[in-house]
C-alpha cells in the first residue's frame, strides 16, 4: 500500500510572529520556517505504518515555492521514500490545494492519505475535508489512533464528547491530531540519504487547477495586549467588576432566563 502525505512549509511555532507594518500579511523575510507540526504527525504515522508492515511506499507532497523542497527533504530524513513538489510563488487557498492534492491522488492511487487535521498559520481545517469531497474517499478527521485490518482502517478520532471510532474502507483520507503520536527526529544517516531520494517538481498547471484567489484579506492586525490583572479587596468588589467591566455575571443570568423560560 502506498500512503501520500501532504505537508506544508511554516513559520516556525516557537517564533515571534510579526506583522507587517502595511498590514498586508506577516513577516516571513529572515524568519525560521519549519514543517508544519500537524504534518510531522501525519509523516511519522506513515512511518509508523510502514515499519509495521502495513504500507510499501511513502510520498511526501508539497505545494509551494522553492524553499519548499527544504520541507520534503524534512519528510525524507524522516523516513518517506520521494517526493512531489507542485512549484508555485502564490498563496494558495484550501480549495486550490485541495483540487492539486485530488490531481496527484488520481494520479498516485495511494491506499492512504494522511495530512494534518490543520496548518498552524492559517487554521483553516479544510484541506483534507475538501480533499474528501473531491475525490469521494471516506475521511477520518482529528485521529488519535489508528489501525489497520485488511481493507478496512479503524479511527479513534476526538469529538466534543470524548472518543469517536470509526471503520473506513480504503482508500480513506486521515487527518491527524496532536495526540496521534511523536514525532522523530531525522538522524544524520538519513539526513544524508534523504539528498539521493527523487522529488519530482510540477505545476498547478500540469494538473489544470485554476489557483486565483476567492478570498481577499483585507488587514491582518496583531490580537490587542492583555491587560494585567487586580487584586480585589473582598467577594463584592469582586461580583462588581465581573459584572460591569467583564460582563460575565450579565451573560450567565441572560442564559439563566431565557432557559428558565424555555
Amino acid at each position: 500500500m502506498k500512503i501520500l502525505v501532504p505537508v506544508k512549509r511554516v513559520i516556525d511555532p516557537y517564533v515571534n510572529i510579526r506583522v507587517k507594518s502595511d498590514q498586508t500579511g506577516v513577516e516571513t523575510e529572515n524568519v525560521k520556517m519549519s514543517m508544519n507540526p500537524f504534518c510531522e504527525i501525519a509523516v511519522e504515522e506513515a512511518i509508523r505504518l510502514k515499519e509495521s508492515g502495513s504500507c510499501t511506499e511513502i510520498v511526501a507532497v508539497s505545494i509551494g515555492n522553492q524553499s519548499c523542497q527544504e520541507t520534503i527533504r524534512t519528510a525524507l530524513a524522516m523516513g518517506a521514500d520521494r517526493g512531489i513538489h507542485v512549484l508555485t510563488d502564490e498563496t494558495l487557498e484550501p480549495i486550490s490545494i485541495a483540487k492539486i492534492l485530488a490531481k496527484i491522488v488520481e494520479d498516485e492511487s495511494p491506499g492512504l492519505v494522511i495530512t494534518g487535521k490543520q496548518a498552524i498559520d492559517g487554521d483553516n481545517n479544510q484541506t483534507g475535508q475538501m480533499l474528501a469531497a473531491l475525490t469521494s474517499m471516506p475521511q477520518g478527521t482529528f485521529a488519535s489512533k489508528i489501525e489497520i485490518d485488511g481493507e478496512k482502517i479503524k479511527v479513534t478520532r476526538e469529538i466534543d464528547g470524548g472518543l469517536q471510532t470509526i471503520n473506513l474502507n480504503m482508500p480513506a483520507i486521515i487527518t491527524t491530531d496532536l495526540r496521534l503520536n511523536e514525532p522523530r527526529y531525522a538522524s544524520l544517516p538519513n539526513i544524508m540519504k534523504a539528498k539521493k531520494k527523487p522529488i519530482d517538481q510540477k505545476s498547478p498547471s500540469d494538473y489544470g487547477v485554476d489557483t486565483a484567489p476567492r478570498v481577499k484579506v483585507l488587514k491582518v492586525i496583531e490580537p490587542p495586549k492583555r491587560q494585567a490583572g487586580i487584586k480585589v479587596e473582598n467577594i463584592g468588589e469582586l461580583v462588581e467588576k465581573l459584572k460591569n467591566e467583564a460582563g460575565v455575571l450579565w451573560h450567565h443570568y441572560f442564559i439563566l432566563n431565557i432557559q428558565m423560560a424555555k
